[in-house]
């Protein structure tokens, strides 16, 4: 292939956080790959995968970090914060303590992100009966701290594909998030910018 015909796409860093056992690797295997694996080994360190997508009129593609919940590797997580302009944080339903730890959490992105980083909160594994944490508290902590919410279920393939639009849509809303020439991209044509004006079924833009 000629240079010529090379094209570099523009790229989006996201980051997947939240406790051990959450279902961020699930997640981002259903969104990438549209798989489910009932028994996806921990994640050691980070791991990575690269998305295609067009928004609007913009083709683009996502660069997505999915980082160890253990402590033992929370060291390690700051230096993959650079650069990120979507942080993804996931808990699980089923269990009130990851609902709980999401504080950890907001206090490390308080660090080590910037201020007008989009963040989506995700209660991941809504397809398990033993629920814990409901879908109302959820959201109201969503709205506390000003993130866009939605309840998902990697397994079932439910709510995935639109948090990871919805955050890539309030990205592209933000120029100071990227700085890609705006001229000719029809974002308000986008579906995914029509839902996210909306708060039905599971999702909902709260921030």
């Amino acid at each position: 292939m000629s240079r010529e015909n090379i094209v570099t796409l523009p790229t989006l860093k996201l980051l997947l956080v939240g406790d051990s056992s959450v279902g961020k690797s699930s997640l981002l295997l259903r969104f990438t790959d549209d798989q489910f694996e009932p028994y996806l080994n921990p994640t050691i360190g980070v791991d990575f995968k690269v998305k295609k997508m067009v928004v609007g009129d913009l083709p683009l593609q996502l660069a997505i970090w999915d980082t160890a919940g253990q402590e033992r590797f929370r060291t390690l997580t700051p230096s993959y914060y650079r650069g990120a302009q979507g942080i993804i944080l996931v808990y699980d339903v089923t269990k009130r303590e990851t609902f709980v730890g999401l504080e950890s959490w907001l206090q490390e992105l308080e660090v080590y992100t910037k201020k007008n980083v989009v963040k989506m909160l995700v209660g991941n594994k809504i397809d398990e009966t033993d629920r814990e944490v409901d879908r109302l508290e959820g959201l109201q902590f969503a709205r506390k701290h000003s993130m866009l919410f939605v309840e998902a279920s990697a397994k079932m393939k439910h709510g995935v594909q639109n948090a990871f639009e919805e955050v890539v849509m309030r990205i592209l809303q933000t120029p100071e998030l990227w700085n890609i020439k705006r001229e000719g991209v029809k974002l308000t044509e986008s579906r995914t910018l029509k839902e996210a004006s909306s708060c039905s079924g599971a999702s909902c833009a709260v921030a």
